[in-house]
């Protein structure tokens, strides 16, 4: 089984560093043989190199490993200019050492005066950009959020509890991936806004809602089911790539290990896969801007003329209430304890004669959300419809404040 370890980059310099003049100084290291899956995500500031091969030979076990990682940041800057197109010669130690941010140990043996690793090189997108030649930061898609699903003994799970999926997820470094993914924590309310159910979902305002809490304009649903031969014994893993709100399926392929040791492995190489379909489909168009997610604004109230000014009789009661023409928007203020709440009062609301556009625009479950709606009739005629669905209403202006009516006593 693969060991991924990352060491960042300040301590590579630092132990080089030291190493040259004592020969003998141990590197700064995260403290377990894997990456820590609650370390923040790596996002688009790196460019990242696997499967750097390093075999150098040293007065002793440190002062190889240490030769080793200065083999490894060459190799990685060869690979990475070929990888952009890019030719000339390979910069200083001193310069590599500054855009190299860390240094992943994928696989390694340490002898006496011997080091053979596999690492990962990851380098500076913006300090590295200027060498190569090319943008800092380069052409990404929009931010899509990320909703892995995993399915192993019949049972889907997204958020809902920690899983090999999403752990691979997060140890997966898409810093040149022209993908831009929005990859949620898993905390907060992730486990009741994207879990599996909700991925079957069509109605966009709820979509649109959701995105807008991540700050994305669509989703992609990376999904893996998970089958064990027997225990202990080979596990199968048959990935899809599902893209959109309508859970479009873009490619299906399957990947098999020979023992549950190799779970990490299998899993690690479906997310790159993964990812791999998902640029590709970016590019070809296959996944595109879908307009039906974007928000929408309510339409503008027509204007009309403003009636010149006359004398106010002594007798005309004036109110505060500001008065509202027919085809107004209203901003509808109500309480969701539950997700549910949301799709109901959203269905009650709509369903009042003269609303023609009902929509949440923002959401809080278990506090008090938001809906724009845009109303063809008198303002007092909209508060007892709602009043009659079962609502207690106030309001002041163009605001509605609802909320369900408590049942009388001995209901």
């Amino acid at each position: 089984m693969l060991r991924a370890r990352l060491f960042h980059a300040s301590a590579v310099v630092a132990a080089l560093a030291l190493a040259g003049a004592a020969g003998m100084v141990a590197a700064q290291s995260t403290p377990s043989d894997t990456i820590d899956t609650n370390a923040p995500f790596d996002a688009s500031g790196t460019y990242q190199i696997d499967g750097v091969m390093v075999d150098v030979t040293g007065p002793n076990a440190e002062a190889a490993r240490y030769a080793g990682w200065r083999v490894a940041q060459r190799k990685g800057y060869q690979m990475l200019a070929k990888k952009m197109g890019v030719g000339g010669g390979v910069p200083s130690d001193s310069v590599l050492d500054s855009m190299v941010t860390a240094i992943v140990v994928e696989n390694e043996q340490i002898g006496p005066n011997r080091y053979i690793a596999r690492l990962g090189v990851q380098f500076s997108r913006g300090k590295i950009g200027g060498i190569l030649g090319v943008g800092g930061e380069g052409t990404r898609s929009s931010p899509m959020v990320l909703i892995p699903i995993q399915w192993s003994g019949g049972a889907g799970v997204s958020f809902e509890q920690k899983t090999a999926w999403t752990d691979a997820w997060v140890r997966f470094r898409a810093g040149d991936s022209t993908v831009d993914y929005v990859r949620p924590t898993g905390t907060g309310p992730d486990s009741l806004l994207l879990n599996e159910g909700q991925i079957g979902r069509r109605d966009r305002g709820w979509w649109r809602s959701v995105l807008d809490q991540y700050a994305a304009s669509d989703v992609l649903t990376p999904v893996v089911t998970l089958t064990r031969q027997w225990p202990g014994g080979p596990v199968v893993g048959v990935f899809e790539a599902r893209y959109g709100a309508d859970n479009r399926l873009i490619a299906r392929f399957t990947l098999r290990v020979e023992s549950e040791d190799g779970l990490s492995a299998l899993l690690d190489a479906g997310v790159k896969r993964i990812d791999t379909i998902y640029q590709d489909a970016l590019k070809s168009g296959t996944i595109a801007y879908d307009p039906s997610l974007a928000y929408i604004p309510p339409p503008m109230p027509t204007p009309t003329a403003t009636p010149e000014a006359t004398d106010t009789p002594s007798d005309t009661v004036i109110t505060t209430e500001t008065p509202v023409a027919s085809g107004a928007s209203f901003t509808i203020q109500f309480d969701t304890p539950t997700a549910a709440s949301v799709s109901s009062i959203e269905a009650s609301v709509r369903g009042v004669p003269g609303v023609s556009g009902a929509t949440t625009t923002s959401m809080a479950i278990g506090g008090v959300s938001v809906m724009r709606l845009n109303y063809n009739g008198d303002p007092e005629v909209l508060r007892t419809s709602l009043q009659s669905r079962g609502f207690q209403v106030g309001r002041n202006g163009t605001t509605l404040r609802i909320r369900r009516a408590e049942p009388a006593p001995g209901e």
